[in-house]
């Protein structure tokens, strides 16, 4: 069964393209299908096009999903990317 999570955006530019670079970079890391979900539009994490596309700023809630056999550790750094503001200093 898939593990989720729900999360923030909370960096000052939301998912522009460093931030989206970033999180591939970091989903790329697992072998586990991540995807990431804001309202009815779902994308694979690990494909920067699609990210951007979600166009998700500031404020924003996406939900990302997981499954695979080191979902809970992808799952876990990609939150801590994302609540670290993707290291960008604002």
């Amino acid at each position: 069964m898939p593990a989720s999570k729900d999360i923030p955006i909370i960096n000052k530019l939301g998912l522009h393209a460093r931030a989206a670079a970033k999180l591939v970079h970091c989903a790329a890391r697992f072998n586990a299908d991540i995807k990431l979900k804001k309202g009815s539009e779902e994308v694979d994490a690990k494909s920067i096009l699609g990210i951007l596309l979600l166009a998700a700023a500031k404020g924003t809630t996406v939900t990302i999903t997981a499954s695979g056999n080191d979902e809970l550790e992808a799952l876990d750094s990609i939150e801590k990317l994302i609540l670290a503001r993707f290291d960008e200093v604002e």
